[in-house]
């Protein structure tokens, strides 16, 4: 049988007790109301300190990179092309990447700022 037969059969078998349960049961006892609410700013609060708060941190460093960025330094673009910049405009890079070859990028494509020297030691 497939599992689609065994979970329609099992759901056939449960229903009557679910729709049939016994009325005269006595109800269950209500709380404060407070326990969802409480578990909703726990969830919130999990999710702000593990997954906003790191992004909008790594955001900034993002931005702040971005914004010191000067002429002739060397840095890895997102694309994994590897260059010193040669220009700078006001939302793009003009990127040296070989003799003569210059590649224009957006600013936010640069991944990361290298140390003096990297391209000289990748050449080699």
């Amino acid at each position: 049988m497939s599992v689609r037969k065994l979970s329609l059969i099992a759901l056939s078998l449960l229903t009557p007790a679910i729709v049939f349960a016994d009325a005269s049961a006595a109800p269950a006892a209500q709380g404060g109301g407070f326990g969802p609410i409480v578990f909703l700013v726990a969830i919130l609060a999990f999710m702000y300190f593990l997954v906003w708060r790191p992004q909008q941190k790594k955001a900034k460093d993002h931005r702040a990179l971005v914004a010191g960025v000067a002429v002739d330094d060397e840095v890895l673009l997102s694309s994994g092309i590897v260059g010193k910049i040669s220009a700078i405009y006001e939302q793009y890079i003009a990127v040296n990447v070989g003799e003569g070859v210059n590649l224009t990028f957006q600013r936010n494509a640069i991944a990361a700022v290298l140390p003096k020297g990297t391209l000289g030691s990748i050449k080699k």
